[in-house]
């Protein structure tokens, strides 16, 4: 059996001397792992980075057998934002979360078609933090854990939304959070509904934005399946709170 089709390659992991595992993300197939020969090779290292975008081919004797894969540079994610430690740090945390959270060989093409997207545009620098978060959102949403951020859970109304619930996903309102604001994800404006908030935000809410989509990542994704956030995940919202830091007055 085989087939052939666009894919991200999520992670590459060491087989031996000079092969590799590989997790290769396509719309079609999902998360596929496979074998690589010689994918560690002075030729080939370049070709299995996380990140790159890539023409695929996978082939097994049997559908649920590990198989082989062997591809084609179609864009080198890194190479464009090589001297941003910011933005390789979104690469990296995006590629742990899909290879973390996925269902293997499930597919999630609204989740693909996102991640494709957000990889291209990173050389437009650290806004793409905003675009991050939003991607991780349709990602739970792609997972069945999607939040309701268009309404106030208790109120009804899509008008001053500043926060969310930790347990339901819910958007709350200002008025309707009272003394339990302190218990509550801020919701940043980046996220509220069209024509309520500026659709990039800024520093301070890119950190709020990470932390919310971090914490249903965190219950739901992975702690479903008892593992922790990813380190590049942890490591990338720590850069964007120093980041908020340094541009709060």
């Amino acid at each position: 059996m085989e087939w052939q089709a666009p894919g991200v390659v999520l992670d590459v992991r060491p087989y031996g001397e000079t092969d590799a595992i590989a997790t290769i993300f396509t719309e079609e197939h999902g998360a596929h792992r496979g074998l690589v020969r010689g994918a560690q090779s002075r030729s080939k290292a370049a070709l299995w980075q996380k990140g790159n975008l890539v023409e695929a081919r996978w082939i097994g004797r049997l559908s649920d057998q590990l198989g082989n894969f062997t591809a084609e540079l179609v864009h080198p994610a890194a190479a464009p934002i090589m001297d941003d430690p910011l933005l390789l740090a979104i690469l990296a945390s995006s590629c742990a979360v899909a290879e973390g959270a996925l269902l293997e060989r499930e597919p999630q093409p609204t989740v693909f078609d996102g991640l494709v997207h957000l990889l291209a545009r990173l050389p437009l620098g650290e806004t793409m933090l905003a675009e991050t978060v939003r991607w991780e959102l349709s990602l739970l949403s792609g997972l069945g854990y999607g939040l309701d951020l268009s309404v106030c859970a208790i109120s009804g109304t899509s008008e001053t939304l500043r926060y969310v619930s930790p347990r339901t996903g819910r958007a709350v309102s200002e008025e309707a959070a009272g003394q339990w604001k302190e218990r509550l994800l801020p919701l940043p404006g980046f996220l509220l509904p069209e024509g309520l908030g500026d659709s990039e935000g800024n520093a301070p809410q890119w950190a709020d934005g990470l932390r919310l989509a971090g914490h249903f990542l965190a219950r739901d994704a992975f702690g479903h399946h008892h593992r922790p956030l990813p380190p590049a995940r942890i490591a990338l919202y720590d850069r964007a709170a120093l980041l908020a830091q340094s541009e709060t007055p």
